[in-house]
C-alpha cells in the first residue's frame, strides 16, 4: 500500500466520509465521496487495485495541469493481488483507511431499485 498524504486527511475529520454515492454498478467499482470537512474524493477499484484521489469536485479536470498545479492528487493506492473489479464499499473503506462519519449519507444506487422492482 502506498499512502500519498498531500491533503488534510491526517485528521479524524479528513478520514471520515459524510456522503458516498456509487457511480458504477459493475466493473470497476467506483464512488464519489465527500469527507466530513467537505473535501471531494474519487474512490475506484479495478484489476485488484484501489485508489483514492482528491479533486476540487466531482466534475474535475483530470488533465496534467490539475495534478501539476496541486488541485488534484493521489491520497492512497493499493493492490490486493486479486485482479478483481468489484468490491463492496465497506471493504473498500477498510482497505483505504477511511470510515463513514456518524449519520453519513449513502443513497441506494438507482439501478438497485430497478432490479428489486423487476424481481
Amino acid at each position: 500500500m502506498r499512502d500519498h498524504r498531500r491533503m488534510s486527511t491526517d485528521t479524524d475529520e479528513g478520514r471520515k466520509l459524510a456522503r458516498v454515492v456509487q457511480t458504477c454498478s459493475a466493473y470497476p467499482s467506483q464512488w464519489d465521496a465527500w469527507t466530513a470537512d467537505g473535501q471531494y474524493l474519487y474512490l475506484r477499484y479495478r484489476h485488484g487495485e484501489g485508489s483514492v484521489e482528491w479533486h476540487p469536485g466531482p466534475d474535475f479536470d483530470d488533465g496534467p495541469e490539475s495534478w501539476n498545479e496541486g488541485r488534484s492528487g493521489l491520497l492512497i493506492e493499493w493492490d490486493d493481488g486479486t485482479d478483481g473489479g468489484i468490491i463492496g464499499l465497506e471493504d473498500f473503506l477498510a482497505a483505504a483507511g477511511l470510515v463513514l462519519a456518524p449519520g453519513a449519507t449513502v443513497p441506494e444506487p438507482p439501478w438497485h431499485a430497478v432490479r428489486s422492482e423487476a424481481g
